[in-house]
């Protein structure tokens, strides 16, 4: 481009303005769409309010976003003083589709208009794009578009159903939401269903020498002993027989294992691990990511810290390659590198495509070289994002395995041990979380023949265990491993079924609420195939061959739509009612309790018995169903350091520490994991006023007095950089800006979404 050009570079977010605009310098001018700037047209007759005509092949009808006029009016006088326009929107479906829209509100020529796109906004990448535009993908649009009828289609058709059936008019279904929900309440019915089996393990603390190690039995008769010890009688009997008989070593096997590094993050293993090691839900962890994505002010410049955070590749790119070599043989010297770089594949093939995995842009950079530019949450996720990734790179770790086996008559008994003789990539980063180093010398030198003395044999009772609950990361491993969604929805996925009052989260677990069971063994029983998990991953790879230009996007519309509005209007024409109705009784006349929503929405218990009876009861009522055992929480006591349990008194659910001697009680405060925006150290959580009003605060308070009245969502406010709410309205939930000042509001509409 020649100097005395003026280029305009559009973006989606106004975050990654700064960081361009310092790579591209002052011929090129930055401006952001703000997201999509144009969405399908509501209130017209013509398309049965849906935004497309059914009979005309599915054709969609646009309209500009309530709100965007003054957004589309700039991009436009901006355009047309510019010489050439960049779309550099998100390098994905949905990016390519704000690429378009962009696109056809512009009133310039086409010729000025063209299309970049990067992996990660480094001078490099964002160079390179300049310097190589491409015209807009119309397939991966046409697969957007055909994601956004598909999701309408459900929304729209299958919503009236439960309306009708259920009678309550907030209740919404989604192509993907509605499944994600049905395994999230089959596991529910699996627990409930689970019967526990007792069984015993033998344990024995053996001597050689005044060295004390364990062994467990193993063996009796050469027939594997596992779980097949039913009851105490049985391990009694073993522990009888084993005191008659004397120990000797079998069997001393002694072999060195390596293990290799496994691949850089994509989005489900970032959003697993965000949640294992550092406690971020699926949604915090996306939002952390975004900011070090499009740029963090480092030494007054803004650089993008990391490439693009929405990605199912674990490709690397031979640039970054390259770096981590050298960064690794200068830091850690020849032997933590591997003769030839490692190569990932995803499945059984290597990924070629034009995503990477998630990695730091500049690995230089190291997470404490930046920690003073980062708050809290953005250190240790760009911490857990940096390790992963210089880890991928590095040598294997090898083990030195030391196993016994000793007999005791008929029974056999092993032991083992492991140790790291080399650290390899473990010097970074350890999937397993776990101190695999175990201390030398736990299993004294021992040889074939040697006799060792018993000590102590202890019998264990065990009773087998219910498959767990999902939480957050468990549930984004099944949706992948299922193929249903892709890496942009799992976190609206996982929002919305909480959202809409279907699935509860209690001590990070998914737990299933009336409501949505209900709705689930609905649309089970009525539409099979939409809520098949076979179904729904086979849309999801449909919509990708239209991307490939494998499949054309209006025959997948038809062939799903046809076979599907016969079931939604069979549902419709039966008058069957559903009514939800709980374990608890009416406490005045007996009937069940069942549950019920005001027309503000608010749902309560009242009694079946209605008019008669007009008994009603919160729905805290249906916490008294739940099991009273104490729940092991993950936090320890502040004074002490033993366990924290759960416990529910008169004023609510508080933690006490189990030690007896110390027995420290500290309220229990929800979490909503977001940031505190004024101290920056502390989280906002749920609290409750002397009257039992609910807010938000601090939970550094009294030493920082934030406060907010409604829950925050941790996005900032596009207008004012304020935190934005969650506020409860007559009409229905919206998002708004914190600040009463700014006004700022939009629309909750998910369930027309991804969902």
């Amino acid at each position: 481009m020649s100097k005395k050009e003026k280029a305009l570079v559009i973006v989606e977010s106004p975050a990654k303005s700064k960081t361009i605009k310092k790579i591209l310098g002052d011929s090129f001018q930055i401006e952001a769409s703000f997201g999509h700037v144009r969405n399908l047209l509501t209130k017209d007759p013509s398309t049965q309010n849906l935004g497309f005509e059914i009979e005309n092949h599915f054709t969609p009808k646009f309209e500009i976003i309530p709100g965007k006029q003054s957004v589309v009016k700039k991009l436009n006088d901006m355009a047309k003083k510019a010489d050439k326009i960049y779309l550099a929107s998100d390098p994905d479906r949905e990016g390519e589709a704000i690429a378009w829209h962009v696109r056809q509100v512009l009133n310039v020529p086409d010729d000025k208009i063209l299309r970049i796109v990067f992996n990660e906004i480094t001078p490099k990448a964002v160079k390179n794009s300049v310097e190589n535009p491409r015209g807009i993908d119309m397939d991966m649009v046409k697969a957007q578009q055909t994601r956004q009828i598909l999701d309408k289609l459900v929304g729209y058709k299958l919503s009236p159903v439960l309306w009708k059936q259920i009678g309550n008019r907030n209740l919404s279904a989604g192509r993907v939401q509605s499944v994600a929900l049905r395994m999230i309440c089959e596991r529910e019915e699996e627990i409930e269903a689970f019967v526990p089996q007792e069984y015993w393990s033998v344990h024995t603390d053996l001597d050689k020498d005044g060295k004390i190690f364990e062994a467990e039995l193993s063996k009796i008769k050469d027939k594997p002993v596992e779980k097949t010890i039913k009851n105490e009688q049985e391990a009694k009997k073993i522990v009888d027989y084993l005191q008659k008989q004397e120990f000797e070593v079998s069997k001393v096997t002694q072999r060195t294992q390596k293990r290799k590094p496994t691949a850089p993050f994509i989005t489900s293993t970032l959003q697993r691990a965000a949640n294992s090691k550092l406690g971020f839900g699926v949604q915090k962890t996306m939002q952390v990511a975004q900011k070090l994505y499009e740029g963090m002010e480092i030494d007054g410049t803004p650089v993008g810290l990391i490439t693009y955070m929405r990605t199912d590749s674990v490709r690397v790119s031979d640039d970054a390659q390259a770096m981590a070599k050298d960064f690794i043989l200068t830091n850690y010297g020849e032997k933590y590198y591997p003769q030839t770089p490692n190569v990932y594949a995803k499945g059984k093939q290597n990924v070629q495509d034009a995503h990477e995995a998630i990695r730091p842009s500049y690995p230089e950079r190291t997470p404490e070289s930046i920690k003073k530019y980062l708050d809290n949450d953005q250190y240790r996720l760009y911490k857990l994002i940096w390790d992963k990734f210089m880890s991928s790179q590095m040598t294997e770790a090898e083990f030195a395995n030391k196993s016994l086996e000793i007999k005791a008559g008929d029974c056999t008994l092993k032991a083992g041990t492991s140790k790291i003789t080399f650290d390899g990539f473990l010097k970074l980063y350890n999937d397993a979380d776990e101190n695999e180093n175990e201390a030398e010398g736990k299993i004294p030198d021992l040889n074939k023949g040697d006799k060792v003395q018993c000590k102590k044999i202890n019998p264990k009772q065990h009773f087998t265990q219910p498959p767990p609950r999902y939480n957050e990361a468990s549930l984004v491993k099944a949706l992948e491993e299922y193929g249903i969604g892709r890496p942009s929805t799992y976190a609206t996925i996982i929002t919305v079924i909480q959202t809409r009052k279907y699935v509860e989260k209690i001590d990070k677990a998914l737990h299933p609420t009336l409501l949505g069971r209900t709705v689930s063994k609905q649309l089970v029983s009525q539409f099979a195939d939409i809520m098949d998990y076979k179904f729904t991953a086979g849309m999801e790879t449909k919509l990708d061959e239209i991307a490939d230009k494998k499949a054309v996007w209006d025959n997948v519309l038809q062939e799903f739509y046809e076979p599907f509005i016969v079931e939604v209007n069979k549902a419709l024409e039966t008058n069957e009612r559903v009514r939800i109705e709980s374990k608890i009784k009416c406490p005045n006349c007996g009937k069940p309790m069942v549950l019920r929503t005001s027309k503000f929405g608010t749902q309560f218990l009242g009694c079946s018995g209605f008019p008669e009876c007009k008994t009603m009861m919160s729905l805290n009522a249906l916490s008294e169903e739940a099991s009273e055992q104490d729940e092991v929480c993950e936090e320890k006591c502040e004074k002490c350091g033993s366990d924290m349990v759960f416990k529910t008194g008169p004023y609510g659910k508080y933690m006490e520490c189990t030690n007896e001697d110390c027995k420290h009680r500290k309220p229990y405060r929800k979490s909503t994991g977001v940031t505190c925006p004024k101290c920056r150290e502390g989280v906002i959580v749920e609290r409750k006023s002397k009257r039992g009003t609910v807010f938000y605060g601090c939970d550094r308070y009294p030493d920082c007095d934030f406060t907010l009245w409604n829950e925050p969502t941790g996005e900032e406010c596009p207008e004012c950089k304020s935190l934005l709410v969650k506020k409860v309205l007559k009409k229905g939930t919206v998002i708004a800006c914190s600040n009463i000042k700014c006004g700022y509001k939009k629309e909750i509409t998910e369930e027309v979404n991804e969902s």
